[in-house]
């Protein structure tokens, strides 16, 4: 059952159009998490009526705050692997809805794969009924531990499928067939974004990914976990840098036939993200190692040529412009308003 969080004076039916009115309607699947939100922001930003479907399960209502005062805005209590509720009609559809960190995706890992399949196929239904445009944020976990560095959007990638992060993995890989399988069955126009790590403002203290657990654990003075060596590599892309990205993906005239990575090429090892952390925190915390969890990737660096070439696409954020950001924003979370003495406060 939907709960609608607040209903607009939008005709008969949920979302359904005053027939005077002309501006496009935007529905994004998990539009109270971490991205969805932002994404919502900037949809409003540009025009669009936006309808948020979020089940809260890692979603936060606060991160919808400022939307629900906006009269073309409205957010529906709902779980996309349920039937979508009737009434619906958009022009565009975002799907982020499911959990991206291990740690809540691996908690209910049957709902998670259900999340990518079964949400897609719902979400896929809808946009052939409504003759829109569909955007699928997948992930850069598609390629699992890559033996080709960095990853272009050509490579199928070494994923485990039967390990704990195989229900993530996988989902994601399933969901992305079953988007191109639409296109070709339906002529559907479908955009797939492989999302590389991101990061940045409303992402949650306990998500269990490094760059939070990193800030958070510096900020109340606790080590700071690395697992394994700290030598493994991930590239860092800031949060309004990545939404830029979906949406000039999504208004491309032309659908890419393939998948196209967005993501901050940028590398480094998690090592050199704990020793800057530190640092923007003026903390005094210790690095501490522990055991690498089954399946973590050795390297992860995304190839965007595409993106640059045919977007216009690429990072405008550094990593230490990012941090100084999130740091600020974790430090706010946690403590009020206090101001942060170290370096993250220039």
């Amino acid at each position: 059952m939907s709960k609608i969080i607040k209903v607009l004076k939008l005709g008969s039916g949920i979302g359904q159009r005053e027939p005077h009115q002309k501006r496009r309607r935007a529905l994004v699947a998990g539009g109270a998490g971490f991205l969805g939100s932002h994404l919502c922001e900037r949809l409003l930003r540009d025009g669009y009526d936006v309808v948020a479907l979020d089940n809260f399960h890692t979603g936060k209502r606060y991160n919808l705050n400022t939307l629900l005062r906006d009269p073309r805005f409205t957010c529906i209590e709902h779980d996309i692997v349920d039937p979508l509720p009737a009434g619906l009609e958009v022009d565009e559809i975002y799907n982020l809805a499911c959990p991206a960190s291990p740690r809540h995706y691996q908690a209910d890992p049957i709902h998670t794969f259900k999340t990518s399949v079964l949400g897609s196929l719902n979400l896929l239904e809808l946009a052939r009924r409504s003759n829109a445009k569909i955007f699928q944020a997948s992930t850069s976990e598609i390629y699992g531990d890559p033996l080709v560095h960095p990853q272009p959007e050509s490579y199928f990638g070494n994923v485990n499928t039967h390990g704990p992060r195989s229900c993530y993995d996988e989902g994601k890989r399933s969901a992305e067939t079953l988007f191109f399988d639409y296109s070709r069955t339906y002529g559907l126009d479908i955009r797939v974004a492989r999302i590389f790590n991101t990061y940045g403002r409303r992402m949650q203290p306990d998500d269990g990914r490094v760059v939070s657990n990193f800030i958070v654990q510096a900020l109340r003075g606790e080590d700071l976990t690395v697992y394994g060596s700290g030598l493994q590599t991930r590239s860092f892309c800031y949060a309004d840098d990545l939404i830029e990205g979906f949406i000039r993906l999504m208004n491309a005239p032309h659908a890419p036939a393939h998948p196209v990575n967005l993501g901050n090429p940028g590398e480094f090892t998690i090592m050199e993200l704990a020793t800057l952390v530190v640092g923007y925190t003026n903390s005094r915390s210790k690095i501490v190692h522990r055991p690498l969890p089954i399946d973590d990737p050795r390297q992860r660096k995304p190839d965007i040529s595409f993106a640059r070439d045919n977007l216009g696409w690429e990072p405008r954020i550094n990593l230490a412009q990012g941090l100084a950001h999130t740091v600020d924003y974790f430090d706010t979370l946690l403590y009020g308003s206090r101001m942060i003495t170290g370096a993250a406060a220039s």
